[in-house]
């Protein structure tokens, strides 16, 4: 075990990482789950690894590696929830890629514009195209409460393994 006050330190900050990374679930720009898996290996190793080990922390990894998958995937399957056409799925993944480096504002119009844009330039009409961006927002809504479900998914595990060992 780490110095007692060592151990308090590594809590400390484990408790601000987790704490920063729900509020990143829901700030753009701050990246909520990287930072809650970072506050539980920390919290793991303020206790030496005694209580949870490598196997539950490597399932925490994949999970926090899953939320980066449902980040671009989620708008461009909501638009094809929609009808949307295979540009307007495109279109949309681009824009919430695009959308990341503007924050709230991009996050939400990048895949609704990225959408739009795929879907007009299959000629479709404005209804159409409309459609697709709604769709793809609505994913990243979706994908917005997936993450949530995940990183809770992943507190969950952690307390699991931290309290049956």
């Amino acid at each position: 075990m780490p110095d007692p006050g060592v151990q308090i330190l590594l809590w400390v900050l484990a408790a601000l990482l987790i704490a920063a990374g729900f509020a990143g679930l829901i700030l753009p720009a701050v990246p909520g789950i990287p930072l809650v898996f970072a506050g539980l290996v920390l919290l793991a190793w303020a206790e030496n690894f005694a209580y949870v080990g490598w196997l539950t922390l490597t399932l925490l990894g994949l999970l926090a590696l899953l939320s980066y998958a449902v980040d671009f995937l989620a708008a461009a399957l909501g638009a094809k929830r929609f009808g949307a056409s295979p540009r307007a799925v495109a279109g949309a993944a681009l824009g919430a890629l695009v959308g990341i480096f503007f924050g709230l504002p991009g996050l939400v119009l990048g895949p609704f514009v990225g959408a739009v844009i795929g879907e007009f330039s299959r000629r479709a009409s404005a209804k159409a195209a409309t459609q697709a961006g709604v769709g793809a927002t609505l994913g990243l809504l979706f994908g917005a409460l997936l993450k949530i479900a995940l990183a809770f998914a992943m507190l969950g595990v952690f307390v699991a393994d931290r309290l049956l060992s």
